[in-house]
């Protein structure tokens, strides 16, 4: 099993649930010389007409302008794992075990797998838990490495 646990900044915004509310926001990033690794975005169930949107990186000073500009910013409350790697069937049930079984509850959770190769967001409430789960999850992936450090 092979795959990297990478700590990633997320950031947020509300954005407006109608035609164009995603396209101003990935439009000022674009438009700045950002290239983003990970975008979702969703309706507010709670709020209609509203949206959000979540997104990762935010590099460089011009994007971070540019963010800032539609009303991005790092997002406080969530800590965020990239997981990614070569797929294996059971895999996806194997990292989420790992997270359980350090006693770590998960904020929520975004995978795809294209080709042979997955990535995965798994977001957490704080750093702490973040922290956890990386060990257990570099753990999962290193068990020969993990096993001597044991010793």
């Amino acid at each position: 099993m092979s795959f990297s646990v990478t700590k990633v900044d997320i950031w947020t915004s509300k954005i407006e649930d109608q035609p164009g509310g995603l396209a101003k926001v990935l439009g000022a990033l674009g438009s700045a010389g950002g290239s983003l690794d990970c975008v979702i975005a969703r309706r507010d169930p709670a709020k209609p007409g509203s949206g959000v949107v979540f997104l990762t990186p935010a590099k460089g000073a011009a994007v971070r302008k540019a963010s800032r500009s539609v009303g991005l910013a790092p997002a406080k409350n969530v800590a965020t794992l990239k997981i990614e790697g070569d797929d294996a069937p059971g895999l996806g049930g194997r990292i989420a075990a790992a997270i359980a079984d350090a006693g770590i509850n998960l904020r929520g959770v975004s995978a795809a797998v294209i080709g042979r190769k997955f990535v995965a967001y798994f977001g957490f409430d704080g750093g702490a838990d973040a922290t956890k789960a990386a060990r257990a999850l570099r753990a999962l992936a290193n068990p020969k490495k993990s096993a001597k450090a044991r010793r």
